[in-house]
Order: C-alpha cells, then sequence, then structure tokens
C-alpha cells in the first residue's frame, strides 16, 4: 500500500469536487456520442469555460514500451490526482511486467498496480529471455463497447473523443465494465459508480496535461492531438511502428504502443 501522502482534507475535497464536476456532465446530454448546439454551448460555460472548445480538439496517448523503467509513479500521480481509493485492486492506470522464459513461458505480474514500482524478479529457475514493462489504461476507443452498453447512458464520449462516466447517471450495473475488453474498468467501493481514466479531463480542458505524463522520469508516455501536425503524438505516430492492443477487436483505441511486444495482451 502506498505512505500516507500527507494530504489535508480540504484538498482531497477540493479534487473531488473537481472529478465530480468534471464527470457530471453528461445530464446535459443524451445518452452515447455528445451532440453539439445549445447543449455544448452551456456545458462549455459551465465546466469548461469559454476558452476551451471540444471539437476543436481530438485527444490521444502514446507510450514507448522501451522507455518504460516501471518505476510505477505514473500509477501512484494518478491515484493522487483523481483520489482513486487506495485498496490495490482499484487503478486507472497500472503498469504489468512481462518476463519471457527461454522455454517461450510467458509471466506477466502488476504488483499494487505499481503503485509501489517493482522489487526483485520472483524466485524462479528458469532462464529469462527478456522483460519489459508495459503501462495499461483506458483507451478512450473511438468505438467504445462501454458506450453501446451502458442502458442508461451513464457512459458517453465527449466530442474531443474522451470517453467519461457521469456518476450521477450511473446505477452500478457494471455492464461496462464487463464490456471493457481491456480491464480498464473499476466500480468505485464508495459511490457504486464505475471508474476508469479520464485523460484527466478536469486537467486538459485547463491546458494542462495528464497526471500520469507530467510524472513519468522518461517521458514514456505523450498525451497529445491526434490530428494537429504541430502535435508530440503525431510525430511519435509518424517516427514510431505503432501498435494498439486487441486490433482485431475494432475498437479503434487511441491509446498508441511504441516498441510493441506481440506478446503483450
Amino acid at each position: 500500500m502506498m505512505k500516507n501522502t500527507g494530504k489535508s482534507q480540504s484538498t482531497v475535497s477540493r479534487r473531488k469536487v473537481i472529478k465530480n464536476l468534471a464527470l457530471s456532465i453528461a445530464g446535459f446530454f443524451t445518452p452515447g456520442i455528445l451532440k453539439a448546439g445549445e447543449v455544448l454551448e452551456k456545458f462549455q460555460n459551465w465546466v469548461l469555460g469559454e476558452n476551451y472548445k471540444p471539437a476543436e480538439h481530438h485527444w490521444g496517448m502514446g507510450i514507448d514500451i522501451n522507455k518504460c523503467i516501471g518505476c510505477g509513479r505514473c500509477a501512484a500521480a494518478c491515484k493522487n490526482e483523481n483520489d482513486v481509493p487506495r485498496e490495490p485492486f482499484f487503478f486507472r492506470t497500472w503498469v504489468e511486467r512481462y518476463r519471457i522464459f527461454e522455454d517461450g513461458e510467458v509471466a506477466i505480474d502488476s504488483p499494487n498496480g505499481a503503485v509501489d514500482g517493482f522489487k526483485n524478479f520472483p524466485d524462479s529457475d528458469k532462464k529469462i529471455v527478456r522483460s519489459f514493462f508495459v503501462p495499461k489504461i483506458c483507451n478512450h476507443c473511438e468505438n467504445p463497447p462501454c458506450v453501446q452498453v451502458c442502458p442508461v447512458g451513464a457512459t458517453f464520449k465527449t466530442p474531443d473523443g474522451v470517453i467519461l462516466v457521469d456518476p450521477g447517471y450511473c446505477i452500478g450495473c457494471r455492464y461496462c465494465i464487463q464490456a471493457c475488453p481491456y480491464g480498464a474498468r473499476f466500480l468505485d467501493p464508495e459511490t457504486r459508480t464505475a471508474e476508469k481514466c479520464t485523460f484527466c479531463y478536469h486537467r486538459v480542458v485547463k491546458g494542462m496535461t495528464t497526471a500520469c505524463v507530467e510524472a513519468c522520469p522518461t517521458q514514456a508516455r505523450i498525451f497529445g492531438e491526434l490530428d494537429k501536425k504541430a502535435s508530440p503524438l503525431v510525430r511519435f505516430r509518424r517516427m514510431n511502428k505503432i501498435n494498439v492492443l486487441k486490433p482485431s477487436l475494432n475498437t479503434e483505441p487511441k491509446v498508441y504502443y511504441a516498441n510493441f511486444d506481440m506478446e503483450v495482451k
């Protein structure tokens, strides 16, 4: 478990207010994909401010597996920023360690989601051929199965491509959790509503990057625009051979991996 960060109660409360504010916007929209017009204008003025126009953005993330050192700072920063429950099975982002042995066996572990980093390799008589770390996160799919299965429209897609959950609408049925092929959702033990990565939407609309990207000491993660030529994410995709998780499902993830090993699941 992580050590107490010493945050004041007022700071925690303020962050919870920000999180709930950012996630409660779906009440102004019809379920599913958001629409433009007066509703979007109200949404912008109330939550986003006048300077942020969702339709002018299209967000995604790049992850360079070769740069990830498994320090877990991204997972720890995410928990701190978004008040994710401290128990070792609630994560918006986590890091997996892959070990490929000489006989072809693949071992995957992620102790406490890598919040505390990784210790020495577990005892084994087998020779390890290679090992690497893979950060995982909600893929913010263009064709999100979680949006399709939600019976009340609590899970929805914003005009800038981010998948969010409205806790005021969510009934805790877990349909979206079951539908997500990436295991990126969980049921909050306090609110009993679905939770997931939001690309730190409350930060993005203010011109900031995500907490995980900010905390990464090796720049293994890149957050940016998908459609603007000057975006570092566009350059990342152009300069690297890119893979996505489970491409056969046609969910069209917007999290792109460089130096991807085919053993990654």
